[in-house]
């Protein structure tokens, strides 16, 4: 009995050593947690915290302005599509033209797709630098605006009357934006950074210029049209119908007087051009007082000079006539073969 008392108070003594070291160690953690939380503390710590500076980057590897604290400026844009026309204040002419302000084109004639007997699709190009072309270089200004067409396009397109399309596609799927819009009459030319010297000291320059090569409305010297010729078997007419036209800028050689071609600038749906189109006068050289024409009446009749650059008319590959008659005057002998097949065609379906 003696014995078994003995074992049990061994047993206890041990259980009590476990015990103790299992709280100094519980402890032991449970001090070292608050002393690290207390040192991260910053409402505790906060002056003994040490603020790390990062490292100086050398001056030698800092970017310096090659033109140094000189100030730089852009220059005005003036000239170009961005001058704007004031209005008369009063009635500039002996006789009332708010007329002109009024008129409507005349809407088309339906044309069924079922009485299409013959169709064809043709691209022309033309040249305001033809004399018979001149009024679309008439360099002159109405309460209107500037009244060369280039400028009425972009005018139609600026106040919404017309939706200006990217050039990548003359099927009218793309829309342009006001920057994209805007881009496109820039021309694409190269800026460059002059110095403007000090009057009293020709050494020292006073500012940098940055000045942009822009796009000028005379500079537009050709313009393209699509259009479709339809017989209409019900009519039996010959009837043309302008679908879409595009101002083009002239590409040059390294020369820069070489012409190598033309990019259209964008592409304008011409029915919805045809009511801005009413309502500005063409220039008439022979008669002052009898230029009552409209630029939708001078489409309308056709009265300009153009030659066809391609057509859907033996042309299965799409190609432009460039691409296949280097030569360029067969090629415009091949345009007016194409002429001359549509027009034939009309003249065979009649017996005299």
């Amino acid at each position: 009995m003696k014995n078994q008392f003995i074992k049990y108070a061994l047993l206890f003594a041990i259980l009590l050593g476990f015990a103790n070291v299992a709280d100094a160690q519980r402890k032991g953690r449970t001090g070292t947690a608050n002393k690290t939380q207390q040192q991260t503390n910053p409402a505790t710590v906060k002056d003994t915290v040490p603020v790390v500076v990062p490292e100086a980057v050398p001056v030698s590897s800092q970017p310096i302005s090659v033109y140094g604290n000189t100030p730089i400026e852009v220059a005005p844009q003036v000239g170009g599509f961005n001058d704007t026309v004031r209005t008369s204040l009063r009635n500039d002419g002996a006789t009332e033209k708010n007329v002109f302000n009024e008129r409507t084109p005349l809407p088309y004639e339906n044309l069924r797709a079922e009485d299409a007997l013959y169709s064809q699709r043709v691209w022309r190009e033309i040249d305001i630098r033809e004399k018979i072309n001149m009024p679309f270089r008439n360099q002159s200004n109405d309460d209107n605006g500037d009244q060369r067409l280039v400028s009425i396009l972009v005018d139609a397109v600026r106040k919404g009357a017309a939706t200006a399309f990217s050039a990548d596609d003359d099927r009218f799927t793309t829309p342009l934006d006001s920057l994209s819009f805007v881009k496109s009459l820039g021309g694409g030319g190269a800026c460059d950074t002059l110095p403007v010297y000090n009057l009293q000291d020709p050494t020292k320059i006073d500012k940098y210029v940055v000045t942009c090569d822009k796009l000028s409305p005379d500079d537009i010297v050709k313009f393209r049209i699509k259009e479709d010729w339809v017989f209409d078997r019900e009519a039996s007419k010959l009837f043309v119908r302008i679908i879409g036209i595009a101002p083009c800028k002239t590409q040059f050689g390294l020369d820069k007087k070489t012409e190598r071609g033309v990019t259209p600038l964008f592409w304008i749906y011409y029915p919805d051009l045809r009511p801005t189109l009413a309502k500005y006068e063409v220039y008439n050289s022979k008669n002052m007082g009898m230029s009552k024409m409209t630029w939708e009446e001078l489409f309308e009749s056709r009265m300009f000079s153009s030659y066809i650059i391609k057509s859907t008319l033996d042309n299965p590959l799409n190609k432009y006539i460039r691409t296949v008659i280097k030569d360029p005057i067969l090629a415009l002998l091949e345009g007016e073969n194409i002429k001359n097949k549509i027009f034939d065609y009309e003249q065979s379906l009649w017996s005299y």
